[in-house]
């Protein structure tokens, strides 16, 4: 299995990270994505892709909450992000995208923000990692409007309608511990209709543990509660599932 999204570098993880990494291989994790929010944060995560090469990965991206706390520095955080990724070592670009919930910032300027970003995703040929909450028609008017870009919807929690849009659009989805939680089952039935050769599983960890875990910190090796369940919903065999999903995700970020 991969983990392909997980914040290896939040602070709930300082004190006892091996010991995550270690479970994480325990359960038979091929490999993690650690997803870097912020320029200063990017660098946190590069540098852990270095101590544990090969089984960590790393992203890099200025998400709709690290964009709004650089203040009237957003430019000049982009140019240090441009600079990061230009100089390699990161897989992807992200998480980056738009947050309608919280609205920390007006949405004509978290659109261009993430379209800059997009731009930036192209021009280095480097995969997206999407983040989208309660804005999924613009989401995908921006994707459409940005057609050489590729990625994944990271923690799809809409439902099938929205998965159709992003899915013709080309793009992948991420399900975590959401599609275990027993409101979800719109979730589910995204679930049913993605290609098997677009579908990945994630964590957000520590974020968003699934059951039979939630209320606790979620880790990497609690992906596979959300394997297990995807199988169930999909009629799959476990480990064709696992198999299929991380051959997704060494496809989409060239591991």
């Amino acid at each position: 299995m991969i983990d392909t999204h997980c914040h290896l570098t939040h602070p709930r993880f300082e004190a006892d990270l091996d010991l995550v990494l270690g479970r994480a291989r325990e359960v038979g994790l091929e490999a993690c994505v650690s997803i870097g929010t912020g320029v200063e944060d990017a660098g946190r995560v590069l540098e852990l892709t270095r101590r544990h090469a090969g089984f960590v990965f790393g992203t890099a991206g200025l998400d709709p909450f690290s964009a709004h706390a650089t203040g009237g520095g957003f430019d000049e955080d982009l140019a240090r992000l441009s600079s990061l990724l230009e100089a390699g070592g990161f897989a992807a670009v992200g998480e980056i995208g738009l947050d309608y919930h919280y609205d920390l910032d007006p949405r004509p300027l978290q659109a261009r923000r993430f379209a800059r970003q997009l731009e930036l995703a192209a021009r280095l040929d480097l995969p997206v990692v999407v983040h989208v909450r309660d804005a999924h028609e613009d989401m995908a008017a921006i994707l459409s409007a940005h057609a050489g870009c590729r990625g994944v919807i990271h923690s799809f929690t809409a439902g099938p309608a929205e998965a159709e849009r992003y899915l013709a659009l080309g793009w992948c989805l991420a399900f975590n511990g959401v599609a275990t939680f027993p409101g979800a089952e719109a979730v589910r039935e995204a679930a049913r209709i993605c290609p098997v050769d677009r579908l990945l599983i994630e964590t957000d960890a520590p974020y968003l543990a699934p059951v039979p875990l939630r209320g606790r910190r979620s880790e990497p090796a609690h992906v596979i509660h959300t394997l297990e369940r995807l199988a169930g919903t999909l009629g799959q065999d476990r480990t064709e599932l696992a198999a299929a999903t991380s051959a997704n995700a060494r496809r989409l970020f060239r591991l």
